[in-house]
Formats: structure tokens, sequence, C-alpha cells
């Protein structure tokens, strides 16, 4: 197993002694991009890790997130691209569809960039009707490191939110990571 984080702009910094790869979040709807994007991207190549970019999905204008989404996040081969699919602030969250035509739309945007969807062990089991999980499902599943609590096959584990997310991906070395992903 590999081990990563994944941070937003909460985090203002960052230990990445030890990870093999940092997920960031690059943009959410079609207004927001992480303010710290560049710097937590920077901080994350030069650590050597494998890097991937998240966009937080609303409902409706998928295609427009889909491409604000792209036009935010860097576009490096190897690059990791996915949809963190989960209740919003306001209480709504986006369809099974909106997931699905969102994951779509960035395959198409970013062809040779594989796209996972990231929701927790909840959303996966009592709001996915479709299963479909891009290139790959990241799941969120606390207390239970690198056995998430789900029957689907996953690529990585999200276990824990403390201090920070933390991550495990089902990879036997960081090469074969960067080989999957495109590098």
């Amino acid at each position: 197993m590999l081990h990563g984080v994944d941070v937003s702009a909460y985090q203002t910094s960052f230990d990445t002694d030890g990870l093999d790869f940092v997920l960031i979040k690059a943009t959410e709807g079609r207004s927001y991009v992480n303010p710290r994007l560049k710097d937590q991207t920077a901080r994350a190549r030069e650590a050597g890790c494998v890097v991937g970019f998240y966009h937080f999905l609303w409902p409706g204008d998928v295609s427009d997130q889909a491409e604000y989404f792209v036009g935010e996040a860097p576009a490096r081969a190897g690059d990791l691209l996915a949809v963190d699919w989960e209740q919003t602030g306001e209480g709504t969250r986006a369809s099974n569809e909106d997931k699905d035509r969102f994951i779509r739309a960035v395959k198409g945007l970013r062809p040779g960039h594989r796209v996972l969807l990231y929701c927790n062990r909840h959303f996966w089991l009592n709001h996915d009707t479709t299963s479909y999980a891009g290139d790959g499902l990241w799941i969120a599943d606390y207390g239970t490191r690198g056995r998430p609590r789900i029957e689907a096959p996953w690529r990585i584990h999200q276990y824990t939110d403390d201090p920070l997310d933390r991550d495990v991906a089902d990879f036997p070395s960081r090469e074969a990571m960067r080989e999957w992903a495109g590098a």
C-alpha cells in the first residue's frame, strides 16, 4: 500500500515525508479555485509524489463545471483527476446522472488521464445507483485503514481526517501508480 494525503485550502502546509501521493482540491462549482493550488502542487511535485486534482461537484451545469475544472487544474502527464461527490453545504447533492456525466466529460476533455470518483461509504452504499466510478473508486471510510467496508473494487482509501485527510492506495509501488496513471 502507498501512503498519501488529500489537501485543500484549509491546509496551509503539510508534511510530505513518507508520502507517495498527494491529491489537491483544485476547484468547486463554476467559480472557486483553491488559492493554495499552485503552492500545494509545487510542494507535492518537489517531493516526487504522484499528484492528483479534484473538483467538488455541485448540482447542475455539469459540462460547465467539467470545463472549469480542466481549465484550472494543472495538466501534466500522469496527474490523476477526480470528482468529489458528496453533500454540499446547502444540503443538496449532484445526482447520479450528474456525477456520471461529469466523469465522462472530464475523460473526454483530458484523454489519457485517469479520472476517479471520490465519495464516502454512505454515499456509495445509499445514494449511488450506477456504480460508475470512472477509472477507479476513491472511497472514504474512517477507522478501517486499507480495508474499506464495501464490496466494490477501490483504488484509494481515505481512512481518517485527523489531523488531516490520510489515504492509502492499492498499488505495490509509486512507480506502479505512476504507470497506471499514464506517466
